[in-house]
């Protein structure tokens, strides 16, 4: 459905968002700024697998979790792959090749994002890009958390101008963008 074009590849480099190392401190922050927002119970979307990883040990579930089994295009270690083995909520299993989108990937995330359960997405191929869609479709208030390499985890609060900037960003993207928004959001871009 969509690609990252080779031009766009360095928008990813810098984080969209702070930086944390310390998982603890990183819940803090997610609770702060879900008690700000109007919306009761704004959703934690973690995408990656250490990144879920570390949020798992703190006791937090995520709302929804985008792992492929793999860091660094590597295969995650035992223990991180036997903590998210069985996660609490529904597993959805989903096809995702590299540097792309698909469309069952989409649609899967907006129903977990909708759904009153955690949900697991597990992705056959790779999940890197999917922070740009959890942006788009999350409800203002919610939280995506990624990694960001040798770095640590990236929280985005999701407001109007983050989901404004992940939109812009994923409309850069060769493919069916139109179609990508209104399977995220069900509005036209």
């Amino acid at each position: 459905m969509l690609a990252l074009p080779e031009s766009l590849r360095s928008a990813f480099k810098e984080p969209f968002g702070s930086v944390y190392t310390d998982p603890e401190q990183l819940l803090s922050v997610i609770e702060k700024t879900a008690t700000e927002q109007p919306l009761e119970n704004p959703p934690l979307i973690a995408v990656g697998d250490v990144v879920s990883y570390h949020i798992v040990t703190t006791g937090r579930q995520p709302d929804v979790m985008v792992i492929d089994g793999k860091t660094e295009r590597e295969a995650v270690d035992s223990e991180i792959e036997t903590q998210l083995s069985d996660p609490t909520g529904t597993i959805q299993k989903v096809s995702n090749p590299p540097g792309e989108l698909s469309e069952e990937l989409l649609v899967t995330l907006r129903e977990a994002i909708e759904a009153d359960e955690p949900v697991t997405i597990c992705v056959d191929g790779e999940e890197d890009l999917a922070t740009l869609p959890a942006i788009v479709a999350a409800p203002l208030g919610g939280s995506v958390v990624y990694g960001q390499p040798g770095e640590g985890m990236v929280h985005v609060a999701v407001t109007a101008d983050q989901t404004e900037t992940a939109r812009t960003l994923l409309g850069r993207f060769d493919g069916e963008t139109t179609a990508a928004f209104e399977l995220l959001t069900g509005d036209h871009q």
